[in-house]
């Protein structure tokens, strides 16, 4: 019998192919390298870059979570427990801290969440024309796209800080909450997306991605 042989696309460039022809050989490397040294390879992105990425997802769980069960708080207090209070002709019961923890909590909720959207690439994205123009261009607009996204989060960081220091003499009505403590969200969360931003400028698009948009260009999508 006889074994087709798949012809090469004459459509892709020569650097998709040259890609293309450099994986094998890459595979084979990595393949031939031991256990302990692919180990070693490992560990470096796996210590501090690990902490600043799962530290923000574990704080964000964390204010979902007290945001929904603020929310329900609100809601029992105020639909049950004042009916019960009335009909039982007892004090009321106080719940004025509801709508200020819910409302601190969504702040940081935002910001943070925003900054781990952008490190998870989970962002909502429109490629319109980006992906017919070669890959070093792409490459390029990708590296300065992030870059302008690590400058927007420069300015919030630098803005939320004068920011909060200006309130820093302000209190909550409720909790009595010192308000740079609200505006201090704003900090972080630019901090963060500064960070995130620089780190993917930094890295560049994965090979994956750019295979992928060697392909799309070479097919005319």
């Amino acid at each position: 019998m006889f074994e087709a042989i798949p012809h090469p696309n004459p459509l892709l460039t020569s650097e998709a192919r040259e890609k293309m022809e450099k994986a094998p050989s890459a595979a084979r490397a990595v393949k031939g390298r031991g256990p302990r040294q692919r180990e070693c390879e490992g560990q470096a992105p796996t210590t501090a870059g690990s902490i600043v990425l799962l530290l923000p997802k574990i704080i964000v769980t964390a204010l979902l979570v007290l945001a929904i069960a603020d929310m329900l708080a609100g809601v029992f207090f105020r639909y049950v427990m004042v009916e019960i209070t009335d009909f039982l002709d007892l004090d009321p019961v106080n719940f004025f801290w509801v709508e200020e923890v819910g409302e601190f909590s969504l702040t940081w909720l935002t910001m943070i969440g925003a900054a781990v959207g952008i490190a998870d690439r989970i962002h909502f994205t429109l490629h319109v024309m980006t992906h017919h123009l070669p890959v070093r261009v792409q490459r390029i607009i990708y590296v300065v796209n992030h870059l302008l996204i690590a400058g927007f989060g420069g300015l919030a960081a630098w803005f939320g800080t004068r920011l909060a220091i200006t309130n820093s003499t302000l209190t909550s009505p409720a909790l009595q909450i010192n308000l740079a403590w609200v505006y201090a969200a704003v900090s972080v969360g630019g901090a963060l997306i500064l960070i995130y931003g620089l780190g993917l400028a930094l890295a560049g698009p994965k090979a994956a991605e750019a295979e992928e948009d060697a392909v799309a260009i070479a097919a005319g999508n």
